[in-house]
């Protein structure tokens, strides 16, 4: 009886060593992992074996591996042991006899029931058993066995990187649990990738969508969509401007507690807000992303860049108070924030460097709290702890940064889209800064962002409740 090890060599067995009755097993562990990379390689993604919801109601009451899983097993047992290396596959039947289900520990095992001395052909009996000791798979299978020895370094499988974005979601979508939905003024929803966003938000149940532009170009989105506006209030204006103006006065009413842009300019949104005196906070007005990054442990937040061209150190210490105010909204209670700059050393010949150094100093006395500051860092060693090690930086904050502030909106802008179409982030983003949070999405972004946009504005406008003057607005008791 021979059993796969992990050895760093591999060796086979050549036909001349094969004796009928002797036989070979591994075992392997079914994890929802396995599942996941099985259905990316193979494209299998039947909702029985990835939507728990949907699988629950089949005949086999939750989900289960793919069958062919069991069958790779019984291939990676032909090709790297028994026989092994040399060994061609030339026919394999298999009976499915059991679910195999997440947790499951399977044993594979082939025995040699017959050679055949023509071509070094031969017949091995394959079963699969769980934990139990119940055969859930079993079948013949039919090799050429090598004739030459192998003895090879083992070499290590391709590590797969598994991103399970509608998982993110779901664990993004509790931090509302509990929350009822608010009244949200979607300005010059006249397109249909506003216009279903805000009605995406609405069924998770996020926000009461108030829509605030011309009523037929509203109607004709929608049809043309095949979206439903029954139940939904419209606020009908003439155009962009008086939707932005409107949108802005309702807030200042207490009628409406997020904004979300539509198909409209962001400047026209912003500047009516800022028209209205009991919107502002005196703080400058920022735009944070929040990103779920698949190589990275944790979300990441990045700012600004949608609106400060190239803000002053002023400003810059505006856009890290904003940032932090929202990073412990969603939970993180002391955020570690990265000052980027091309170097991790202060040059005077580099502003942004400069200003990092002045920020961090302006933490340390207080003018920015709630957060633990340190830049200048340069991008490689904010987010990378080995990065950081080997430039011998001594920093609580390098290697685990929870926001990265950018030297001006160029870079951030360029950080952002790298991150959102190069690492495969999926990200949601929010203007902070006045009294009430205003959703600013991209007509490029789909559905999924503009629900967690959505959600982000929400958990904001729950904390904004705390401020005495917009309760005031609210009209919420003291």
């Amino acid at each position: 009886m021979n059993s796969i090890d992990t050895a760093s060599w591999i060796e086979n067995l050549t036909y001349d060593e094969l004796s009928i009755g002797q036989s070979a097993r591994l075992h392997r562990t079914l994890h929802r992992a396995d599942i996941q990379a099985f259905a990316a390689v193979s494209g299998d993604t039947n909702p029985a074996h990835l939507d728990p919801e949907y699988a629950n109601d089949t005949l086999f009451h939750g989900v289960i591996a793919h069958g062919m899983w069991g069958g790779s097993l019984i291939s990676a047992l032909l090709g790297t042991e028994f026989p092994g290396p040399g060994t061609i596959y030339l026919h394999q039947d298999l009976d499915f006899l059991r679910p195999v289900r997440v947790g499951d520990t399977l044993t594979v095992e082939v025995t040699v029931a017959a050679k055949h001395n023509e071509h070094h052909r031969v017949d091995l009996a394959c079963k699969v058993t769980n934990q139990t000791g119940t055969l859930v798979l079993q079948g013949m299978a039919r090799v050429i066995a090598p004739t030459q020895k192998v003895r090879r370094p083992r070499i290590d499988a391709p590590a797969i990187q598994l991103i399970d974005p509608q998982a993110r979601f779901n664990a993004l979508l509790t931090l509302a649990k509990g929350l009822s939905p608010v009244r949200c003024g979607v300005v010059h929803p006249c397109d249909a990738e506003s216009l279903s966003g805000a009605l995406d938000a609405a069924s998770h149940h996020l926000i009461i969508p108030v829509l605030i532009g011309p009523e037929d170009k509203i109607r004709s989105a929608a049809q043309a969509a095949q979206l439903s506006l029954q139940g939904v209030e419209i606020v009908p204006v003439a155009h962009s401007h008086e939707a932005a103006e409107r949108a802005a006065t309702l807030a200042v009413q207490g009628e409406l507690e997020i904004l979300m842009k539509g198909s409209l300019h962001t400047d026209e949104l912003l500047h009516a807000v800022l028209a209205q005196p009991g919107l502002r906070t005196g703080r400058r007005m920022s735009h944070v992303f929040r990103f779920d990054v698949p190589l990275y442990p944790k979300p990441l937040m990045v700012t600004d860049a949608a609106l400060n061209i190239s803000p002053s150190l002023r400003d810059k210490a505006d856009i890290i108070q904003n940032a932090i105010d929202l990073a412990r909204i969603l939970g993180v209670e002391q955020p570690k924030v990265a000052i980027l700059a091309a170097v991790e050393t202060v040059n005077p010949d580099m502003p942004s460097t400069l200003d990092a150094a002045a920020l961090c100093k302006m933490a340390d006395r207080g003018q920015i709290q709630g957060g633990l500051l340190d830049g200048p860092l340069a991008f490689d060693n904010a987010i990378s702890h080995e990065s950081a090690r080997i430039k011998h930086i001594e920093s609580r904050v390098a290697g685990d940064a929870d926001i990265l502030v950018a030297p001006d909106l160029e870079a951030a802008n360029m950080l952002a889209k790298q991150l959102d179409y190069l690492a495969g982030a999926s990200g949601a983003g929010l203007v902070v800064g006045a009294r009430l949070p205003i959703a600013l999405t991209s007509r490029a972004d789909g559905p999924r962002t503009r629900v967690a946009s959505a959600l982000l504005a929400l958990l904001a406008a729950y904390q904004a409740r705390q401020d005495p003057i917009r309760r005031a607005q609210l009209k919420l008791a003291p």
